[in-house]
């Protein structure tokens, strides 16, 4: 067990199946003691029971909620060696028609609760710890319809590399992972469909889509990197040397299906 006795945070863990639960799983199965937050209380609570956690409830856009749910932690478990925050909103829309209250809304979750969350697990964290920002490929490589979501993740990327300036003296690395395509729970509806998913994965070089568990093993090797920081990791099978499918190919292979 590599991570044997070191407490760890994830935040954004409440998706059975997502990518948070899955990164909490491995944590706990490396020996971590692991405190699984998000807002969400009851699928909180059946994971912590799955991997002998604690679950705390914790709305990441709240800095009340953050100070609590880092002063609670401490409190519990002692000063904090790993925290991962992989909570996030996918924001819709295009430059000329996205709402401004919706634009906010990406940067505030997408940005703004990851400078509280450094802020706050730094503040408790022990000499030597790692923090692992979610971040998105979209935020290096246009999507469409996904500009807010991937500009707020892109500065959530700068974040990065001032955290990892500002804490380095403490020895706190501080690095972002961007996914690529991930067939997640909630995203089974869309890669269940063998073309669709066949046409993301012709883009991508190491040829399919990418799962919760990829992430898992990327966030225990950033927490054993003790040498590298400031680093916005691509965990996406090289789609960010590639391109995605246009939509109009995806709507063209969904169109087929339907037909069939």
């Amino acid at each position: 067990m590599l991570l044997r006795n070191k407490v760890a945070v994830v935040l954004g863990a409440s998706e059975e199946g997502g990518t948070g639960w899955v990164v909490a799983e491995a944590l706990a199965a490396e020996g971590a003691q692991v405190v699984v937050a998000a807002r969400r209380q009851k699928p909180l609570e059946a994971l912590a029971a799955k991997i002998g956690g604690v679950a705390i409830s914790c709305d990441a856009t709240m800095q009340k909620d953050v100070a609590a749910l880092t002063r609670t932690v401490s409190e519990r478990l002692g000063p904090i060696d790993l925290a991962v925050n992989s909570s996030f909103v996918p924001m819709i829309g295009s430059i000329a028609e996205l709402p401004d209250a919706d634009l906010e809304r990406s940067i505030a979750i997408n940005f703004t609760a990851q400078v509280r969350f450094v802020r706050e697990m730094a503040a408790a964290m022990r000499d030597g710890g790692a923090i692992t920002l979610f971040s998105t490929f979209a935020a290096v490589q246009p999507v469409h319809a996904r500009f807010a979501y991937g500009c707020a993740k892109a500065a959530t990327d700068a974040l990065v590399r001032y955290a990892a300036v500002e804490y380095g003296a403490r020895g706190i690395r501080v690095n972002s992972i961007l996914p690529g395509p991930i067939r997640t729970a909630a995203a089974a509806h869309i890669y269940d469909q063998p073309d669709i998913q066949a046409a993301f994965a012709k883009e991508i070089p190491l040829r399919r889509v990418g799962t919760p568990e990829d992430f898992g093993r990327a966030v225990i090797a950033l927490a054993l990197a003790d040498y590298v920081t400031g680093v916005n990791l691509p965990v996406s099978g090289g789609i960010h040397l590639a391109r995605t499918p246009r939509p109009d190919e995806v709507a063209a292979v969904a169109g087929v299906m339907k037909k069939q």
